[in-house]
């Protein structure tokens, strides 16, 4: 009884503990992780780092391991990964489940200007504010390089590499974030404007309540689209249940 677990984040590890506690005899886990983050955060269960070379990779490599279930709990924006893991799953017939947390919704106070891009959240700056807190990680920020007349503050787990803007302060640091920490942060640095991808989730969220407190506007780049005729769930519980039902768990947690 094998289950892939392509992974990465807080609801993936969540997800191998469960299973993990359960102590369910003959069960084999493996942990995929993309390999981004220099030092991840490991699940427990078998971990293999780094990618399987496109849908036919991922398609073989199900085959070759003999897999059973497939739960794509990789990070929303994960885009690829989530198309690679559902032609995978047809192709080489194993059952697959999407674990992916809920998105983030404005509230009453909140000033949010959403964009489809890294890209056209950048265009939107220059009219929104001058010190930026860019909370979208290392990747991607080529997009804001050529607005040299604003500052940013980009925090991310690891040091990002060039194109990024020049004006910049770098902040490595890595969640849950605390709702006086971000209010702090946003004081520190007099920060007039916020740019998050919706992640969702409650690790990152305190950003926005603060700036919400502080009016700050927050640009939040929207999800990119998911695969069609994936069944979705939002709690490792619910995948876990998933599970107990598709393999005939002795206990659904």
């Amino acid at each position: 009884m094998h289950v892939l677990i392509l992974g990465g984040t807080t609801e993936a590890r969540r997800l191998a503990e469960l299973l993990a506690a359960d102590h369910v005899p003959g069960l084999r886990v493996t942990n995929s992780l993309a390999g981004r983050v220099a030092a991840p955060r490991l699940p427990p269960g078998e971990v293999r780092v780094g990618g399987f070379g496109g849908a036919d990779g991922l398609a073989a490599w199900l085959r070759e391991h003999e897999v059973d279930a497939l739960i794509d709990a990789t990070h929303p924006f994960a885009g690829r990964i989530s198309f690679n893991a559902a032609r995978a799953a047809a192709t080489a017939h194993v059952p697959l489940l999407a674990l992916r947390r809920p998105g983030w919704v404005p509230v009453a106070g909140d000033d949010w200007r959403e964009a489809d891009s890294l890209e056209e959240a950048a265009q939107l700056l220059p009219g929104l504010g001058r010190r930026v807190f860019l909370t979208t990680g290392r990747m991607g920020l080529a997009a804001f390089a050529d607005l040299t007349d604003l500052w940013f503050l980009v925090r991310s787990v690891d040091a990002p590499e060039p194109p990024h803007p020049p004006r910049m302060e770098v902040l490595l640091d890595r969640g849950p974030f605390t709702l006086d920490g971000e209010r702090e942060l946003l004081r520190r640095h007099r920060v007039d404007v916020v740019v998050t991808k919706d992640s969702g989730g409650a690790a990152t969220a305190p950003k926005l309540t603060a700036a919400r407190e502080a009016g700050v506007p927050v640009v939040v780049v929207r999800r990119p689209p998911a695969p069609a005729g994936v069944r979705v769930v939002a709690e490792p519980e619910q995948a876990l249940a998933w599970l107990a039902t598709r393999m005939s768990f002795p206990s659904a947690g």
